[in-house]
């Protein structure tokens, strides 16, 4: 599978392993040949799993949703911003492809979008009445308006926000902050404009917390 030590089943011999350069592999951010393989082999998964599918009748009116569980750390700075490795963005990066044929027009997004909006964007999907209780959202929805994501390292103590332009974290143990790009784009703001990013970021980010831990008790 695609966790280290990426090994692919051998009953599945109808997938064929490629032979790549190390300079290819590590161009488009894979440590090894064998990490490029089992990628590769996800997608073949699931290749296989849509043809089975399409042989029955329920096809045509099934929303599928692929979707990660977590990222994968290691060097991918030939393809990702530089915070994705020192702040460890890549740990958080998963791929998210809701697929229905005939009842989704196709479109790629590119804004930022957490694990937690998925069931609200799937009750969006199937146009029927529900009720979010959740902290996630519709991603489809034309109304929402800023594109954030909540992030939290429990061993170390961060917590924090990602957004299409900036990652903020601080530290629930000790006083501790930090402001970066989340982009390839340096991050030009002056003092002021930092701070105030950092006063916004840290207020949304202790509300986020605050109320994900209220939740967990009260939520009904």
């Amino acid at each position: 599978d695609n966790h280290r030590p990426f090994k692919i089943p051998i009953e599945d011999n109808d997938f064929v392993q490629k032979n790549i350069s190390d300079e290819v592999l590590k161009k488009n951010g894979f440590e090894s040949l064998k990490e490029y393989n089992s990628f590769a082999y996800s997608d073949y998964c699931f290749k296989k799993f849509i043809e089975a599918a399409k042989k029955n009748t329920y096809f045509n009116n099934t929303i599928f949703v692929f979707v990660g569980d977590h990222g994968l750390e290691g060097n991918a700075s030939a393809v990702y911003p530089k915070a994705w490795m020192d702040q460890r963005l890549a740990d958080e990066h998963i791929p998210l492809l809701f697929y229905s044929p005939n009842l989704l027009t196709a479109q790629q997004r590119n804004e930022t979008v957490s694990q937690i909006d998925i069931l609200p964007t799937i009750a969006g999907m199937i146009q029927q009445p529900y009720i979010n209780t959740t902290l996630g959202r519709d991603l489809l929805d034309s109304t929402k308006k800023e594109n954030a994501a909540f992030i939290i390292y429990h061993a170390p103590g961060w917590i924090g926000m990602v957004t299409d332009d900036y990652f903020y974290r601080k530290n629930i143990r000790i006083k501790k902050e930090e402001l970066v790009t989340a982009t390839n784009k340096p991050l030009n703001l002056t003092p002021l404009q930092q701070d105030s990013v950092k006063k916004y970021l840290s207020t949304l980010t202790t509300s986020f917390y605050e109320t994900a831990r209220w939740m967990l008790v009260n939520n009904k």
